[in-house]
Protein backbone atom coordinates (compact mmCIF):
# COMPACT_ATOMS: atom_id res chain seq x y z
CA UNK A 1 0.00 0.00 0.00
CA UNK A 2 2.98 2.33 0.78
CA UNK A 3 4.42 1.75 -2.27
CA UNK A 4 1.36 2.42 -4.58
CA UNK A 5 0.44 5.86 -2.34
CA UNK A 6 4.27 6.99 -2.65
CA UNK A 7 3.47 6.09 -6.88
CA UNK A 8 0.21 7.86 -6.93
CA UNK A 9 1.52 11.05 -5.21
CA UNK A 10 4.47 10.92 -7.48
CA UNK A 11 2.17 11.31 -10.37
CA UNK A 12 0.19 13.91 -9.13
CA UNK A 13 2.68 15.98 -8.81
CA UNK A 14 4.41 15.29 -12.20
CA UNK A 15 1.09 15.84 -13.78
CA UNK A 16 0.30 18.71 -12.14
CA UNK A 17 3.34 20.59 -13.50
CA UNK A 18 2.32 19.66 -16.58
CA UNK A 19 -1.42 21.01 -16.83
CA UNK A 20 -2.07 22.68 -13.27
CA UNK A 21 -1.80 26.26 -14.80
CA UNK A 22 -4.44 25.33 -17.81
CA UNK A 23 -7.47 24.14 -15.54
CA UNK A 24 -9.78 24.63 -12.71
CA UNK A 25 -10.87 21.41 -11.17
CA UNK A 26 -14.98 21.17 -10.99
CA UNK A 27 -14.93 17.69 -9.90
CA UNK A 28 -12.59 14.90 -8.34
CA UNK A 29 -13.68 11.44 -8.41
CA UNK A 30 -12.02 8.23 -6.29
CA UNK A 31 -13.22 5.83 -7.69
CA UNK A 32 -12.60 2.58 -10.47
CA UNK A 33 -11.97 0.02 -7.46
CA UNK A 34 -12.65 0.55 -3.67
CA UNK A 35 -10.94 3.68 -2.68
CA UNK A 36 -12.36 3.15 0.67
CA UNK A 37 -10.01 0.56 1.53
CA UNK A 38 -7.70 3.20 2.14
CA UNK A 39 -7.84 4.69 5.74
CA UNK A 40 -9.24 8.23 6.08
CA UNK A 41 -5.43 9.78 7.01
CA UNK A 42 -4.33 8.43 3.32
CA UNK A 43 -7.42 9.35 1.79
CA UNK A 44 -6.80 12.62 3.33
CA UNK A 45 -3.29 13.30 2.53
CA UNK A 46 -4.39 12.75 -1.29
CA UNK A 47 -7.07 15.21 -0.94
CA UNK A 48 -5.03 17.82 0.44
CA UNK A 49 -2.02 16.88 -2.01
CA UNK A 50 -4.58 17.36 -5.32
CA UNK A 51 -5.38 21.04 -3.48
CA UNK A 52 -1.68 22.06 -3.34
CA UNK A 53 -0.98 20.94 -6.95
CA UNK A 54 -4.37 21.89 -8.71
CA UNK A 55 -6.79 25.39 -8.15
CA UNK A 56 -9.64 23.39 -6.84
CA UNK A 57 -13.23 25.09 -6.95
CA UNK A 58 -14.69 25.56 -3.58
CA UNK A 59 -18.06 24.52 -4.80
CA UNK A 60 -16.33 20.94 -6.16
CA UNK A 61 -17.65 18.14 -6.20
CA UNK A 62 -15.74 15.38 -4.58
CA UNK A 63 -16.98 11.77 -5.01
CA UNK A 64 -15.56 8.71 -3.68
CA UNK A 65 -16.92 5.23 -4.65
CA UNK A 66 -17.05 2.55 -1.50
CA UNK A 67 -18.02 -1.00 -1.52
CA UNK A 68 -21.13 -1.01 0.69
CA UNK A 69 -19.37 -4.19 2.73
CA UNK A 70 -15.89 -2.38 4.08
CA UNK A 71 -17.96 0.74 4.99
CA UNK A 72 -18.32 1.84 8.94
CA UNK A 73 -19.87 4.83 10.74
CA UNK A 74 -16.30 6.34 12.05
CA UNK A 75 -14.72 5.77 8.77
CA UNK A 76 -17.98 7.78 6.84
CA UNK A 77 -17.67 9.90 8.92
CA UNK A 78 -13.93 10.63 8.70
CA UNK A 79 -14.29 10.50 5.12
CA UNK A 80 -17.14 13.50 5.24
CA UNK A 81 -14.82 15.40 7.18
CA UNK A 82 -11.48 15.30 4.89
CA UNK A 83 -14.27 16.84 2.30
CA UNK A 84 -15.58 14.19 0.35
CA UNK A 85 -19.25 15.64 -0.44
CA UNK A 86 -20.67 12.65 -2.59
CA UNK A 87 -20.42 9.22 -2.05
CA UNK A 88 -21.08 6.07 -4.82
CA UNK A 89 -22.18 2.81 -3.88
CA UNK A 90 -21.66 -0.14 -5.83
CA UNK A 91 -24.95 -2.33 -4.47
CA UNK A 92 -25.77 -3.86 -7.51
CA UNK A 93 -28.75 -5.59 -5.64
CA UNK A 94 -30.82 -6.07 -2.66
CA UNK A 95 -31.14 -10.01 -3.33
CA UNK A 96 -28.21 -11.74 -2.09
CA UNK A 97 -27.79 -14.47 -4.37
CA UNK A 98 -27.70 -12.37 -7.22
CA UNK A 99 -24.78 -10.65 -4.73
CA UNK A 100 -23.40 -13.94 -4.91
CA UNK A 101 -23.59 -14.41 -8.30
CA UNK A 102 -21.79 -11.22 -9.02
CA UNK A 103 -19.09 -12.11 -6.72
CA UNK A 104 -19.78 -9.04 -4.31
CA UNK A 105 -18.79 -9.06 -0.78
CA UNK A 106 -21.63 -7.35 0.73
CA UNK A 107 -25.03 -8.36 1.78
CA UNK A 108 -28.10 -6.43 1.15
CA UNK A 109 -28.48 -5.85 4.81
CA UNK A 110 -25.19 -4.25 4.80
CA UNK A 111 -26.28 -2.43 1.47
CA UNK A 112 -29.28 -0.75 3.14
CA UNK A 113 -27.42 0.32 6.22
CA UNK A 114 -23.92 1.48 4.35
CA UNK A 115 -26.68 4.12 2.60
CA UNK A 116 -28.53 4.96 5.77
CA UNK A 117 -24.91 5.55 7.91
CA UNK A 118 -23.79 7.99 4.63
CA UNK A 119 -26.57 9.93 5.52
CA UNK A 120 -25.95 10.30 9.35
CA UNK A 121 -22.19 11.02 8.67
CA UNK A 122 -23.48 14.38 6.86
CA UNK A 123 -23.81 13.47 2.95
CA UNK A 124 -26.49 14.81 0.97
CA UNK A 125 -25.43 13.34 -2.29
CA UNK A 126 -25.82 9.68 -2.45
CA UNK A 127 -25.61 7.36 -5.55
CA UNK A 128 -26.84 3.92 -5.81
CA UNK A 129 -25.04 1.66 -8.66
CA UNK A 130 -27.81 -1.28 -9.63
CA UNK A 131 -27.62 -3.68 -12.07
CA UNK A 132 -30.51 -5.52 -14.20
CA UNK A 133 -30.59 -8.21 -16.81
CA UNK A 134 -29.19 -10.84 -15.14
CA UNK A 135 -29.84 -14.50 -15.73
CA UNK A 136 -33.62 -15.40 -15.08
CA UNK A 137 -34.67 -12.07 -13.48
CA UNK A 138 -38.03 -11.48 -13.90
CA UNK A 139 -39.51 -8.04 -14.21
CA UNK A 140 -41.08 -8.15 -10.21
CA UNK A 141 -37.84 -8.83 -8.94
CA UNK A 142 -36.48 -6.37 -10.68
CA UNK A 143 -38.95 -4.16 -9.42
CA UNK A 144 -38.49 -4.75 -6.00
CA UNK A 145 -35.02 -4.07 -6.47
CA UNK A 146 -36.31 -0.36 -7.42
CA UNK A 147 -38.36 -0.42 -4.92
CA UNK A 148 -36.03 -1.09 -2.20
CA UNK A 149 -33.49 1.79 -3.79
CA UNK A 150 -36.18 4.48 -3.78
CA UNK A 151 -36.94 3.62 0.09
CA UNK A 152 -33.63 4.67 0.78
CA UNK A 153 -34.03 7.84 -0.68
CA UNK A 154 -30.65 8.21 -2.82
CA UNK A 155 -29.97 11.68 -4.67
CA UNK A 156 -28.95 9.39 -8.01
CA UNK A 157 -29.07 5.99 -8.89
CA UNK A 158 -27.52 4.67 -12.00
CA UNK A 159 -28.66 1.46 -13.54
CA UNK A 160 -27.08 -0.72 -15.96
CA UNK A 161 -27.48 -3.50 -18.56
CA UNK A 162 -25.73 -6.50 -17.46
CA UNK A 163 -22.79 -6.82 -20.43
CA UNK A 164 -20.96 -10.04 -20.74
CA UNK A 165 -17.35 -8.90 -20.82
CA UNK A 166 -14.51 -10.97 -22.37
CA UNK A 167 -12.14 -12.97 -20.65
CA UNK A 168 -14.53 -12.63 -17.68
CA UNK A 169 -15.70 -15.25 -15.06
CA UNK A 170 -19.56 -14.56 -16.63
CA UNK A 171 -18.14 -14.69 -19.99
CA UNK A 172 -16.53 -18.81 -19.42
CA UNK A 173 -19.78 -19.03 -17.69
CA UNK A 174 -21.89 -18.13 -20.28
CA UNK A 175 -19.44 -20.44 -22.82
CA UNK A 176 -20.14 -23.32 -21.15
CA UNK A 177 -23.91 -22.90 -21.04
CA UNK A 178 -23.93 -22.58 -17.14
CA UNK A 179 -26.07 -18.87 -17.51
CA UNK A 180 -27.66 -17.68 -20.37
CA UNK A 181 -28.25 -14.17 -20.68
CA UNK A 182 -31.79 -12.55 -20.89
CA UNK A 183 -33.22 -12.15 -24.36
CA UNK A 184 -32.85 -8.89 -25.87
CA UNK A 185 -36.36 -8.33 -25.53
CA UNK A 186 -36.80 -9.19 -21.82
CA UNK A 187 -33.51 -6.68 -21.02
CA UNK A 188 -35.40 -3.70 -22.89
CA UNK A 189 -38.84 -4.33 -21.20
CA UNK A 190 -36.64 -4.27 -17.60
CA UNK A 191 -35.30 -1.06 -19.03
CA UNK A 192 -38.64 0.61 -19.91
CA UNK A 193 -39.93 -0.51 -16.03
CA UNK A 194 -36.74 1.53 -14.71
CA UNK A 195 -37.61 4.66 -16.81
CA UNK A 196 -41.49 4.30 -15.47
CA UNK A 197 -40.48 3.85 -12.08
CA UNK A 198 -38.07 5.92 -11.50
CA UNK A 199 -39.36 9.26 -13.50
CA UNK A 200 -42.32 8.75 -10.98
CA UNK A 201 -40.51 9.11 -8.11
CA UNK A 202 -39.25 12.49 -9.16
CA UNK A 203 -35.53 10.81 -10.66
CA UNK A 204 -34.95 12.83 -13.89
CA UNK A 205 -33.16 10.45 -16.56
CA UNK A 206 -30.61 12.87 -17.93
CA UNK A 207 -28.43 9.88 -19.64
CA UNK A 208 -29.11 6.69 -20.52
CA UNK A 209 -28.26 4.91 -17.04
CA UNK A 210 -28.24 7.87 -15.24
CA UNK A 211 -31.09 9.29 -12.81
CA UNK A 212 -31.41 12.17 -10.23
CA UNK A 213 -33.53 13.98 -8.10
CA UNK A 214 -33.57 17.72 -9.94
CA UNK A 215 -30.17 19.21 -8.75
CA UNK A 216 -28.14 15.90 -7.99
CA UNK A 217 -27.12 15.36 -11.64
CA UNK A 218 -23.30 14.17 -11.71
CA UNK A 219 -21.33 16.45 -12.78
CA UNK A 220 -18.39 14.69 -13.03
CA UNK A 221 -19.98 12.00 -15.55
CA UNK A 222 -21.33 14.81 -17.26
CA UNK A 223 -17.93 16.76 -18.04
CA UNK A 224 -16.55 13.49 -19.84
CA UNK A 225 -20.30 13.83 -21.89
CA UNK A 226 -19.29 17.26 -22.62
CA UNK A 227 -16.04 16.66 -24.02
CA UNK A 228 -14.44 18.38 -21.21
CA UNK A 229 -10.86 17.85 -20.40
CA UNK A 230 -9.81 15.15 -17.35
CA UNK A 231 -6.65 13.79 -15.73
CA UNK A 232 -6.59 10.31 -14.41
CA UNK A 233 -3.95 8.99 -11.85
CA UNK A 234 -3.65 5.54 -10.42
CA UNK A 235 -3.69 2.39 -12.56
CA UNK A 236 -5.83 1.82 -15.31
CA UNK A 237 -6.94 5.31 -14.93
CA UNK A 238 -7.91 7.10 -18.63
CA UNK A 239 -7.38 10.98 -19.46
CA UNK A 240 -8.33 13.44 -22.23
CA UNK A 241 -7.23 16.51 -23.02
CA UNK A 242 -8.74 19.14 -25.99
CA UNK A 243 -6.24 20.90 -28.38
CA UNK A 244 -6.66 24.22 -29.21
CA UNK A 245 -8.99 22.49 -32.16
CA UNK A 246 -11.94 19.99 -32.17
CA UNK A 247 -8.77 17.37 -31.64
CA UNK A 248 -7.69 15.57 -29.00
CA UNK A 249 -5.96 13.07 -27.37
CA UNK A 250 -6.54 9.92 -24.90
CA UNK A 251 -3.97 8.20 -23.13
CA UNK A 252 -4.69 5.32 -20.30
CA UNK A 253 -2.25 3.80 -17.37
CA UNK A 254 -1.04 0.05 -17.06
CA UNK A 255 -3.67 -2.25 -15.40
CA UNK A 256 -0.68 -4.15 -12.86
CA UNK A 257 -0.16 -2.15 -9.61
CA UNK A 258 2.99 -3.34 -10.07
CA UNK A 259 4.38 -2.10 -13.23
CA UNK A 260 2.22 1.36 -12.38
CA UNK A 261 4.70 1.47 -8.91
CA UNK A 262 8.01 0.21 -11.14
CA UNK A 263 7.27 2.97 -14.17
CA UNK A 264 6.82 5.60 -11.57
CA UNK A 265 9.76 4.50 -9.51
CA UNK A 266 12.11 4.93 -13.07
CA UNK A 267 11.10 8.64 -13.69
CA UNK A 268 8.28 7.74 -16.17
CA UNK A 269 4.90 8.28 -16.80
CA UNK A 270 3.31 4.77 -16.51
CA UNK A 271 1.16 5.28 -19.96
CA UNK A 272 0.92 1.92 -21.79
CA UNK A 273 -1.79 3.19 -24.66
CA UNK A 274 -2.60 6.27 -26.27
CA UNK A 275 -5.01 7.81 -29.33
CA UNK A 276 -4.85 10.70 -31.00
CA UNK A 277 -8.78 11.94 -31.66
CA UNK A 278 -8.97 13.58 -34.84
CA UNK A 279 -12.08 16.27 -35.79
CA UNK A 280 -13.87 13.21 -37.06
CA UNK A 281 -13.85 11.08 -34.55
CA UNK A 282 -14.12 14.14 -32.07
CA UNK A 283 -17.63 14.62 -34.37
CA UNK A 284 -18.25 10.97 -33.88
CA UNK A 285 -18.25 11.15 -29.90
CA UNK A 286 -20.09 14.54 -30.07
CA UNK A 287 -22.91 12.95 -31.86
CA UNK A 288 -23.09 9.46 -29.22
CA UNK A 289 -22.36 11.19 -26.44
CA UNK A 290 -24.98 14.10 -26.93
CA UNK A 291 -27.19 11.23 -27.77
CA UNK A 292 -26.65 9.54 -24.69
CA UNK A 293 -26.93 12.63 -22.67
CA UNK A 294 -28.19 16.20 -22.62
CA UNK A 295 -28.74 16.02 -26.42
CA UNK A 296 -26.89 17.43 -29.36
CA UNK A 297 -26.79 21.36 -29.66
CA UNK A 298 -27.43 22.03 -33.48
CA UNK A 299 -25.74 25.22 -32.90
CA UNK A 300 -22.40 24.09 -31.52
CA UNK A 301 -21.98 21.59 -34.02
CA UNK A 302 -22.49 23.69 -37.20
CA UNK A 303 -19.90 26.22 -35.32
CA UNK A 304 -17.44 23.64 -34.74
CA UNK A 305 -17.48 21.62 -37.64
CA UNK A 306 -19.65 23.60 -40.24
CA UNK A 307 -21.60 20.78 -39.89
CA UNK A 308 -25.42 20.96 -40.77
CA UNK A 309 -26.49 17.44 -38.86
CA UNK A 310 -30.12 18.35 -38.98
CA UNK A 311 -30.42 19.62 -42.47
CA UNK A 312 -28.46 16.03 -43.98
CA UNK A 313 -30.89 14.01 -41.89
CA UNK A 314 -34.52 15.91 -42.23
CA UNK A 315 -36.24 12.82 -42.95
CA UNK A 316 -34.74 10.54 -40.61
CA UNK A 317 -35.18 12.90 -37.51
CA UNK A 318 -38.75 13.32 -38.93
CA UNK A 319 -39.34 9.82 -38.97
CA UNK A 320 -37.72 9.29 -35.59
CA UNK A 321 -39.75 12.37 -33.84
CA UNK A 322 -42.84 10.73 -35.31
CA UNK A 323 -41.75 7.30 -33.52
CA UNK A 324 -41.30 8.88 -30.28
CA UNK A 325 -37.25 8.36 -30.22
CA UNK A 326 -36.61 11.61 -30.01
CA UNK A 327 -38.03 15.65 -29.53
CA UNK A 328 -36.51 18.37 -31.00
CA UNK A 329 -36.53 21.84 -29.34
CA UNK A 330 -34.20 25.35 -29.46
CA UNK A 331 -32.01 23.60 -32.16
CA UNK A 332 -31.31 20.27 -29.73
CA UNK A 333 -32.14 17.11 -31.05
CA UNK A 334 -32.37 15.12 -26.84
CA UNK A 335 -33.78 11.57 -27.10
CA UNK A 336 -36.63 10.06 -25.22
CA UNK A 337 -36.87 7.11 -23.14
CA UNK A 338 -38.08 5.52 -25.53
CA UNK A 339 -34.65 6.63 -27.43
CA UNK A 340 -32.54 5.96 -25.35
CA UNK A 341 -33.25 2.22 -25.61
CA UNK A 342 -31.90 2.06 -29.13
CA UNK A 343 -28.91 5.32 -28.32
CA UNK A 344 -26.12 2.90 -29.96
CA UNK A 345 -28.33 2.43 -33.46
CA UNK A 346 -29.51 5.99 -33.62
CA UNK A 347 -25.99 7.41 -33.67
CA UNK A 348 -24.85 5.14 -35.87
CA UNK A 349 -27.52 5.92 -38.48
CA UNK A 350 -26.75 9.81 -38.03
CA UNK A 351 -23.60 9.31 -38.11
CA UNK A 352 -23.77 7.33 -41.54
Amino acid sequence: MEQFLSALEREIIRRAEEFASEETIETIFFGGGTPSLLSPKQLETIFHLLHKCFHVESNAEITCESNPGTVEQQKLNDVRRVGFNRISFGIQSFFDDDLKFLTRIHSSDEAQRAVEKAYRAGFDNVNIDLIFALPNQTPERWKENLRKAIALQPTHISAYALIVEENTPLASMVKENRVSPLPPEEDAALYEITIEMLTTHGYRQYEVSNFALPGYECRHNINYWNHSNYIGFGPSAHSFWKHATVTGKRWWNVRSIQSYCDAIERGEFPVVGNEEVDSQKFLSEEIFLGLRSAGIDETKVKQLFGNDLFEQNTVLLDEMERNGLLRRQNNVIALTGKGYAVCDEIARRLMM
